[in-house]
């Protein structure tokens, strides 16, 4: 089993939803994934709005009604192999937490750049050191996408690596914020994917 963080502001919008898709979209490999907030409300639900993108994304009703936010904490980012941040600010409170953990954190626009720069047979030859340990095999392909920090061209405008808050906005702010989000969401299915099946 490998783990993935999630991580916004309130763990109400952005944060659950990538996780209840990546949760979704992994599933055949059963990992761990959870999301948390660096000022998360206590015990709240997603947003109306977030639900229903959720469901328009193919998350099962269950798992997105069962959400309920949680408070990032320097215990919660211990375990993970991989760290995603919604926006850089969140990417800094992670590493201001437990710097130790730099080169595991990206944010998730930036996690989907570099891995875009990163071809399969680079993730695939990663690996399948881990051999038949798929935290290890993570943990590996995961380097191999933070391998490309310093090689990838950054993007033209540093907040091309944030995806856009949409809390307490229009339903077109939503849509915006989820069509940044998706695509993001789908590099790193390729990558985990490419991990756990790689010989």
């Amino acid at each position: 089993m490998f783990e993935i963080l999630t991580v916004c502001t309130g763990n109400i919008c952005r944060s659950p939803l990538a996780e209840t898709l990546l949760r979704t979209r992994l599933a055949t490999y059963a990992p761990l994934v959870h999301s948390a907030g660096t000022m998360g409300l206590a015990s709240a639900a997603m947003t109306a709005e977030a639900q229903r993108l959720a469901l328009a994304l193919g998350v099962a009703a269950e798992i997105a009604d069962n959400h309920r936010s949680r408070y990032l904490t320097d215990a919660e980012l211990r375990s993970p192999d991989l760290i995603l941040a919604m926006s850089r600010e969140h990417r800094r409170k992670i590493v201001e937490l437990a710097p130790a953990r730099l080169r595991s954190a990206f944010t998730l626009r930036e996690f989907a750049r570099l891995a875009a720069d990163t071809t399969d047979d680079e993730i695939a030859a990663a690996s399948v050191v881990g051999g038949a340990d798929g935290r290890a095999r993570a943990r590996a392909a995961v380097a191999a996408v933070a391998a490309q920090r310093g090689m990838s061209a950054p993007p033209a405008d540093p907040a091309d690596d944030d995806v856009i808050d949409p809390y307490r906005r229009s339903w077109e702010t939503y849509q915006l914020s989820a069509s940044q989000l998706v695509p993001a969401v789908d590099q790193v299915v390729r990558v985990m994917s490419i991990a756990m099946t790689a010989r």
